[in-house]
């Protein structure tokens, strides 16, 4: 029996064995450059003296700074808050089959949406203007109770109503959009279990929803820290109106602004983590790790969301 000697290897064999990661200088070379900038623009702004760097330390965590952040804060959580409870009854009665439920939400959402959100704040605060009394009864008929507008409407409950009706509009929108994502078959499914609208939708649409839902509301909540800036023309003592009446008075207009600047940076960084955290909580259901083997038998595909509803039922 002859053996036949050893092929040496051809040229495509010995270029696949001596295969390796070509060196990624372009890569280097940008991260190099935009290090290099980066670490330029640092320098110049901590060096200019235009900034005035001691003044922003010394104003940072002053006693009205500290009360206007506050006021930021807890402003943000309230309009936030009902921005998003009144925005969920806005998008289901938007996606609802009764007319009369989806035109009026429609309205909201188009008037709210489509005027500025600083015209909206104006027009709640000078309401007495056009309604000297705010009234309870039933229409062309007796009245209930009355109240003097310029009693209701403070400047913190025109800050209120305005960001939170303006919340609202954009919230409905984006849990409508979540909502559409999810696919009709697990509703159909939830019906077929037994399971009623409200709870099919609490229990299985709302939680898959939210993978849709988180990074534009992260969003929104981003842009409610900001927006809250604007209660400062109906003096509301929030942030900006805080660093606003110091520099009024020192006249430190470019240090006191850096104050502002800082503390919303830091805000929003915070928020952002937050955000990643939820949204990772919420797409925990569609992780998947390769299979080992591909099964040769059909297998049902269950949504893990649905999955852990219907076990704690």
């Amino acid at each position: 029996m002859s053996v036949s000697p050893a092929k040496p290897p051809s040229d495509a064999e010995r270029d696949v064995a001596r295969a390796h990661r070509p060196f990624p200088l372009n890569r280097v070379v940008l991260w190099g450059v935009v290090v290099a900038i980066g670490i330029n623009a640092l320098w110049v702004v901590a060096r200019n003296e235009n900034f005035g760097w001691p003044v922003v330390a010394q104003w940072f965590f002053d006693p009205t700074v500290m009360q206007g952040l506050s006021v930021t804060l807890w402003l943000t959580v309230v309009a936030m808050s009902l921005g998003v409870a009144l925005g969920l009854v806005l998008a289901v009665m938007r996606m609802s089959g009764d007319r009369l439920a989806s035109g009026l939400a429609g309205l909201f959402i188009w008037f709210f949406r489509g005027t500025p959100l600083l015209v909206q704040l104006i027009f709640w605060y000078n309401l007495s203007t056009l309604f000297p009394t705010i009234s309870i009864g039933i229409p062309f008929g007796p009245t209930f109770a009355s109240w003097d507008t310029n009693d209701v409407i403070t400047p913190i409950t025109a800050a209120i109503v305005g960001l939170a009706l303006n919340e609202a509009a954009y919230m409905a929108e984006i849990i409508r959009g979540g909502l559409l994502s999810v696919d009709k078959g697990q509703a159909e499914t939830a019906a077929a279990f037994g399971m009623t609208k409200g709870r099919a939708l609490r229990r299985i649409i709302i939680p898959q929803a939210m993978r849709s839902i988180v990074p534009p509301t992260g969003n929104q909540l981003i842009s409610m820290i900001k927006a809250t800036s604007l209660v400062s023309v109906i003096a509301m003592a929030d942030l900006l109106y805080s660093v606003q009446s110091i520099y009024n008075r020192t006249f430190e207009i470019v240090p006191m602004l850096m104050v502002a600047v800082i503390w919303y940076l830091f805000i929003t960084s915070i928020l952002n983590v937050g955000q990643g955290y939820i949204e990772r909580y919420y797409a925990r259901g569609v992780r998947r790790s390769a299979p080992a083997a591909a099964a040769p038998t059909a297998v049902a595909s269950v949504d893990p969301t649905f999955a852990t509803a219907e076990a704690g039922r």
